[in-house]
């Protein structure tokens, strides 16, 4: 290998506690390998349209209210950044931040492609049994998915 292993790695955020240890994951392997940090985070629009169909409001009242869903939804994404920004200027590493809309595990794969990302980095709960079937994993859905390395960071307030 001639050069860093990883030039530019993705940590997708929910805003969670969780998507922050996954960003310290990934600066420190930003730090070791001179690597780009990119965050991304996804309206997710399945669960804003949930949330507006929910309302039992009318067809044309509904189209308004997700407007409204979504723009709260892109502040609560800004403000996530926001914070994710100041962890990493704080170790001296700038991010590359998006916001996109849609299903989270189809944007996080495309915004891959689109960038040339080397690593993934992201946060899992570690579910096990049932709750793992019913709740399922955007990042294992991910991992079966992705075409580059992924970094699953376990929570660390789990208690398994």
């Amino acid at each position: 290998m001639t050069g860093p292993a990883y030039q530019k790695i993705l940590v997708p955020t929910d805003g969670s506690d969780l998507a922050l240890q996954a960003l310290h994951e990934a600066l420190t392997l930003a730090e070791l390998s001179e690597a780009t940090v990119h965050v991304l985070y996804v309206v997710d629009d399945a669960k804003v349209a949930e949330l507006a169909s929910g309302t039992g409001i009318d067809d044309v009242s509904i189209d308004g209210d997700i407007d409204g869903h979504f723009d709260r939804y892109e502040a609560i994404g800004e403000h996530a950044l926001d914070d994710l920004r100041e962890t990493a200027a704080d170790r001296g590493i700038s991010l590359r931040t998006a916001i996109r809309k849609g299903l989270p595990e189809e944007e996080i794969l495309a915004y891959v492609d689109e960038t040339d990302i080397d690593l993934l980095v992201m946060g899992t709960h570690g579910r096990r049994g049932i709750e793992r079937y019913i709740l399922g994993s955007t990042t294992e859905r991910v991992l079966r998915k992705s075409p580059v390395p992924v970094l699953a960071v376990r929570d660390e307030t789990s208690t398994e």
